[in-house]
């Protein structure tokens, strides 16, 4: 299991996630360094811990607005390996945007799409080494559209891999930040009990080693993993 440092982008700063309420995100204080701006913030993930990989979530992009590939360039350009969620448009310039400047891996959030056909449109565009899949909820209900026709996380989820879907991030988007354990601990045994070459990466609301410990027992792949990171609560020794 590896671990996956968070940077949320919002306003061209890396702000800290709480909760899921975006109106309330600020920009992040941090035990590693002063500056909010995504490329020193990354830089000291790396020098601390080591990392050379980060999972990037483009806020303003997934509201809507133009992606910042300018950031996602210069991280690239320093060596990282990038997972971007910068949202989906309807003619999906936003995930070939991606793809052009060399972000390795692409999210699609079930928040950000409009259906089940748009996610398969995606795995053709990109193919299942490079699209990433995730299961976005809050307080364990999927945020997904009408064209799912209410259907329930589980069933998302087979739904996905089905289509082909071959790696995927189950995220409750109410544990980010709170330092409340991660929930998604069940559905994340039943995927992998249920399909066991799913590559699966879930995150929100570790506290420590110990969840981190959870985690790899029930044969989680990568924890998505910020707050814990920035405020101590895990040191470079613990990670190892």
């Amino acid at each position: 299991m590896t671990i996956l440092p968070v940077l949320d982008l919002m306003n061209g700063v890396v702000v800290r996630g709480i909760g899921g309420v975006r109106r309330d995100y600020r920009p992040i204080v941090s035990q590693l360094t002063t500056s909010t701006e995504p490329l020193d913030v990354a830089q000291a993930l790396h020098d601390r811990f080591g990392f050379d990989a980060f999972y990037v979530a483009d806020l303003d992009a997934i509201a809507g607005r133009t992606p910042s590939l300018l950031i996602f360039t210069q991280l690239l350009d320093r060596g990282f390996r990038l997972w971007v969620d910068a949202g989906i448009d309807a003619e999906l310039s936003h995930t070939r945007w991606l793809a052009q400047v060399g972000v390795q891996n692409i999210v699609a959030g079930l928040e950000s799409l409009n259906g089940p056909t748009q996610l398969q449109q995606l795995l053709d565009v990109h193919g299942p080494s490079k699209l990433i899949f995730s299961l976005d909820m809050k307080h364990g209900t999927p945020l997904a559209g009408s064209a799912w026709n209410g259907a329930n996380a589980w069933q998302i989820a087979e739904l996905a891999v089905q289509f082909g879907v071959g790696r995927m991030i189950v995220l409750d988007l109410a544990a980010v930040g709170v330092n409340q354990g991660t929930p998604t601990v069940d559905i994340c045994v039943r995927l992998r009990t249920t399909f066991p070459s799913l590559e699966i990466s879930t995150g929100g609301g570790i506290r420590n080693v110990d969840d981190l410990r959870q985690l790899q027992k029930v044969g989680v792949n990568q924890v998505l993993v910020a707050s814990a990171l920035h405020d101590g609560r895990l040191t470079p020794e613990s990670v190892r």
